[in-house]
């Protein structure tokens, strides 16, 4: 399975500096806007300011991430409670720099002003601090100093609540928009680790199917070769004990699993047919009728092994005349079909009517690889014999 999907689900550390990014050049872009169409006193200069302030709140806002990442894979409740606390010094701390950092323009301002008595300081949504000046003489240093001390006395505090409450909604709005991103990663996570899981299953699945074809094939072969001992036909013996190692060390080299060209499995079940032939010299016939452009069409390891099989078995070995199996395949409108058929007895053989243990493997298999895509169909031919038609996807290599 992929490592990746058993790792923990995080927000890729590139996106999330990207949106702490996009949200204080939004809030730069705002306040801006704002100014240019309120007030365009000092703009430039404010504007260089306003973009220092930005760059602080990135970096604030980033060293906030910092520890709320490390609560990603907990209960939304305590995720918020700790974004709740971690934002509150966090807003603080933008605050503080909001005010050092526009401290010059506020001391400029009062040094216009000409009497103190008549200034009046207020402050905007944003936490700015505004200052409403009239016109009398000008204010000697003694009355400047009046009115700072009376601003630092009396604003100061008002000034930084103002500005962290409005720095601590903005944090918390992101820290909403970074959980929304963290729980649609988790999402993402979820759905890559039922897909592993479900291919997973269905790669045993086909393990599981595909082990069943050989050891039941090796007991009827061994059973024959039984056989041949005990009939005192050595040398027949000898020749199948060689092509069912050939057979075995094709088979067992395949991924279980995985894809051949049908070429590749029409070799296999040849190598079969002449196993059987050792045994059936006189009764078994094969013939195979495959277009060469249909040789490099991929299908499932053995597919036709059971079905060659069931011919064997139901077909040749229950009568006394000479049996033909044959194997063919043609394109039917962009989908593969493979026939094997035979001219045995048909549907009066013992066990032809049904569906048994290799009927259904092929049907399983074929269910877990294509879905509906693929379908097996068995029955007796309309001349005699038995026919069973696989039809799948026709697909080639790369």
């Amino acid at each position: 399975m992929d490592e990746t999907a058993t790792s923990p689900a995080r927000v890729p550390a590139r996106t999330v500096l990207l949106s702490i990014a996009g949200l204080w050049l939004c809030y730069l872009a705002l306040i801006s806007l704002r100014s240019a169409l309120i007030d365009q006193t000092y703009f430039w200069e404010m504007l260089g300011l306003r973009a220092l302030v930005t760059l602080a709140g990135i970096a604030v806002t980033a060293m906030a991430w910092s520890i709320l990442r490390l609560f990603d894979h907990k209960r939304v409740g305590l995720r918020m409670t700790i974004a709740a606390v971690v934002m509150l010094p966090a807003s603080l701390a933008l605050a503080l720099i909001n005010t050092q950092v526009f401290a010059g323009i506020d001391q400029r301002n009062f040094k216009q002003q000409r009497n103190p008595s008549d200034v009046q300081l207020r402050h905007d949504t944003a936490g700015n601090v505004l200052v409403d000046i009239p016109d009398p003489p000008q204010l000697t240093p003694q009355q400047l100093a009046a009115l700072q001390a009376q601003f630092a006395k009396q604003g100061l505090w008002r000034q930084l609540t103002d500005i962290a409450i409005g720095r601590y909604f903005l944090l918390l709005a992101w820290a909403a928009l970074y959980f929304a991103m963290v729980n649609a990663e988790q999402a993402r996570l979820a759905e890559r680790r039922e897909g592993e899981y479900k291919r997973a299953a269905k790669a045993a699945e086909l393990r599981s199917l595909r082990y069943q074809v050989n050891p039941h094939f090796l007991f009827n072969t061994l059973n024959s070769l039984s056989a041949l001992v005990m009939t005192g036909k050595p040398a027949k013996a000898e020749q199948m004990i060689q092509s069912l190692s050939a057979f075995y060390r094709r088979s067992l080299a395949e991924d279980p699993t995985g894809y051949v060209s049908l070429e590749q499995e029409l070799a296999l079940q040849r190598a079969y047919l002449e196993i059987e032939a050792v045994r059936f010299p006189e009764r078994l016939l094969t013939r195979f009728d495959v277009p060469a452009e249909l040789e490099d069409i991929i299908v499932p390891g053995m597919i036709l092994q059971p079905l060659v099989e069931n011919a064997v078995r139901y077909a040749v070995t229950p009568v006394s005349r000479a049996v033909t199996v044959a194997i063919t395949a043609r394109d039917e409108q962009g989908r593969l079909v493979i026939e094997v058929s035979d001219d045995g007895p048909g549907e009066s053989a013992n066990g032809r009517a049904g569906f048994g243990i290799g009927l259904a493997n092929v049907r399983d298999r074929l269910a877990a690889r294509y879905g509906d895509a693929a379908s097996l169909t068995a029955g007796p031919r309309a001349d005699g014999g038995w026919h069973s038609v696989i039809r799948l996807p026709l697909e080639r290599h790369g």
